[in-house]
């Protein structure tokens, strides 16, 4: 190694790992601070026109299953169906409100994958 050298990084390298660093901790603090919104948010599905709503947090844990009276007389198979229905329409919210707020989080950070 040449003396004065260091690690073959010159100052300009220096500060760009430097600034990488602070972008990584912000994009850190900031996920965990949308992990913890959303736990907090309801994200509801329906299916059937409402006769059957699911309720998942932003994080898909579910929350709640509301089912209409005027569903049950239609028998389990189709109750069956529409609450599967309203599910995967509850994720699928969940899935893109996750998606949309992990890209405000990291907007121009270029981050692969994500």
């Amino acid at each position: 190694m040449t003396k004065g050298q260091g690690f073959g990084f010159g100052l300009g390298k220096m500060k760009e790992l430097t600034e990488a660093f602070k972008k990584a901790q912000q994009v850190q603090e900031g996920a965990k601070k949308l992990q913890e919104e959303l736990d907090q948010m309801e994200i509801e599905g329906q299916a059937g026109g409402g006769l059957v709503k699911v309720c998942l947090s932003g994080n898909q844990q579910p929350l709640k299953v509301e089912i209409s009276p005027d569903a049950l007389g239609e028998g389990a198979d189709v109750v069956s169906e529409l609450v599967l229905v309203a599910m995967k329409d509850a994720y699928q919210k969940s899935t893109d409100t996750m998606r949309e707020r992990m890209e405000e989080l990291t907007g121009g950070l270029n981050l692969p994958g994500l």
